[in-house]
């Protein structure tokens, strides 16, 4: 049983115990492994952001080797400030139209878009280029959601090492598949923020209090949330003044973007292009401790 199939088939037994009144659980430690073997990584540049996209995911043998026809599908952007693209504080509104278009030509049912934002969503939606991007689709199957309060489930994490308890977003457990698109740039607290802080925008709370132990709570979270996918956006990068930016002077062109199913290896890779070394980054390493992927980019297959 694969990680998200663990979870779902958890999900069904908590949530139907919380019904009951119980507070629902779930046990990382109990989550199977990885599996054994070197993860493939496939790390392409280029100009022509759509070229790009479907470049880098053929290279992983197409977006139908990670979404099935008929699948509930889940593609999480960084959409969290309000600030247009080329300030790099977003991912890249072409990066993700594109994986909807490949997750649609590979059969997706729904494909469903969200982040609990930072700044207003509205702007922050609109701002980013997303919105108008998703709406260019004119397809029934995609949606851009703003995140529903009544849709949080707090759940007690057995195994968990920064905290015994959190609220996650049930519609981000509940898909098939889930494809994690961080937009790789600076953090003013963890250092860098890319593929495992991106999944804090999926999650209730005061994420503030995650800040204290950052790198065990980024572990934590990105235990029970599994990205089938995961897609670094780096066409552009913002080296300083993160996460927020505001500068052109901060943001550095790229034209880079980097996809592997292997969370940790994505981040590990991303931190290179920073000019620092996977150990450099604590989230990475504790991923790589807790077994969410390989972070010695010398064991992973290139692609």
């Amino acid at each position: 049983m694969d990680r998200r199939s663990f979870i779902r088939k958890s999900l069904t037994g908590t949530l139907a115990a919380s019904s009951l009144g119980a507070l629902p659980i779930l046990d990382l430690l109990a989550l199977p492994a990885l599996a054994a073997g070197a993860p493939p990584l496939a790390v392409r540049q280029g100009r022509d952001i759509p070229a790009l996209v479907r470049e880098t995911i053929a290279a992983l043998n197409g977006m139908e080797s990670f979404v099935l026809p008929g699948e509930t599908v889940v593609i999480k952007p960084n959409i969290g400030w309000d600030r247009t693209a080329d300030l790099a504080a977003n991912t890249h509104p072409e990066v993700v139209r594109t994986l909807v278009e490949l997750c649609l030509e590979a059969g997706a049912r729904r494909v469903l878009l969200f982040d609990r934002t930072c700044n207003d969503a509205r702007r922050c939606y609109t701002q980013s280029g997303i919105r108008a991007a998703i709406d260019s689709l004119g397809s029934d199957r995609v949606r851009l959601d703003y995140m529903d309060r009544r849709a949080y489930q707090s759940m007690v994490i057995r195994g968990g090492k920064a905290f015994e308890r959190w609220e996650f977003y049930l519609p981000a457990l509940e898909a098939d598949r889930y494809i994690n698109v961080p937009v790789a740039k600076h953090h003013s607290i963890s250092r860098l923020t890319m593929a495992m802080k991106n999944t804090m925008g999926v999650i209730g709370g005061n994420r503030g209090r995650l800040h204290h132990d950052i790198a065990e709570a980024l572990a934590d979270i990105n235990s029970v949330i599994h990205s089938t996918l995961t897609v670094v956006d780096a066409t552009r990068i913002l080296v300083a003044n993160g996460p927020q930016g505001g500068r052109l002077k901060d943001v550095r062109t790229t034209e880079t973007l980097i996809a592997t199913p292997d969370i940790v290896a994505a981040d590990a890779f991303a931190a290179t292009l920073f000019g620092l070394q996977p150990d450099e980054i604590s989230s990475v390493v504790a991923g790589a401790r807790r077994g969410l992927g390989t972070m010695d980019l010398a064991q992973v297959r290139r692609v």
